[in-house]
C-alpha cells in the first residue's frame, strides 16, 4: 500500500489541470486497480491449477483442495470455488476422485455449534459430502482454540493434523489444488 500511496502522491502534481473531484476520483480509480491487481493473484493460483489439470490428456487420478485462511467467514467464498474446481474436472474427468482439508481459522464456521449461523456453508459441506468428497478439519488446530473432535458434525472429518491428512491424499496419488 505505500508504493500505492506513492504513485498516487506522485500523480498528484502531473493531474494539477483536474479539478479537486476529478483529482480525487481518478486516484481512487487508481487505488482500485491496484488493491484488484494485489488480490488477483490469490484468485488465479486455484484457476491456474484446475486448469493445468484440465489441460492434460490424462486425467488426475484424485485432487485434493487445501483450504487454510485467516478468516474464519473464508468457507462463505470458498467452498463455492471448490465446488466449480470439482464441477470443470469432472466434467472433463469423470472417474476423479476429491477431498478437501481445511486447517484455518476457517474451519471453526463448521462447528456444529455454528449450523444455524454458518446455515448455507454447512449445507455445502453436506452437499459436498453427499457427492462423495470428504471434507476434513484440522484437530490439532482446533485443540490450540479450546476446539475438540466433538464439536463438529458427524459429517466433518476431524483429522488428527490438516497439513499430515494433506501428505497422507498425496501419497495416495492425490494431487494438491490450494484454494485461496
Amino acid at each position: 500500500m505505500a508504493g500505492l500511496l506513492t504513485i498516487v502522491s506522485t500523480r498528484r502534481g502531473q493531474n494539477s489541470k483536474l479539478a479537486p473531484r476529478a483529482a480525487v476520483k481518478s486516484r481512487v480509480a487508481i487505488a482500485l486497480v491496484m488493491a484488484a491487481m494485489l488480490n488477483f493473484p490469490a484468485l488465479v493460483h486455484a484457476n491456474e491449477d484446475v486448469d493445468r489439470l484440465l489441460a492434460r490428456s490424462e486425467a488426475p487420478e484424485a485432487v485434493v483442495f487445501e483450504i487454510v485462511e485467516s478468516d474464519e467467514d473464508a468457507l462463505d467464498e470458498l467452498l463455492p470455488r471448490v465446488r466449480t474446481a470439482i464441477e470443470k474436472i469432472r466434467t472433463r474427468f469423470p472417474q476423479t476422485e476429491f477431498a478437501v482439508v481445511s486447517h484455518g481459522r476457517e474451519e471453526f464456521a463448521l462447528q456444529s455449534k455454528y449450523q444455524a449461523e454458518n446455515a448455507q456453508i454447512h449445507q455445502q459441506v453436506q452437499s459436498l459430502v453427499s457427492d462423495d468428497v470428504p471434507v476434513h478439519v484440522c484437530e490439532t488446530h482446533a485443540g490450540w482454540y479450546g476446539v475438540s473432535a466433538e464439536d463438529f458434525p458427524e459429517y466433518v472429518n476431524v483429522s488428527p493434523t490438516g497439513p499430515g491428512q494433506i501428505r497422507l491424499y498425496q501419497e495416495l496419488g492425490y494431487e494438491l489444488v490450494v484454494i485461496e
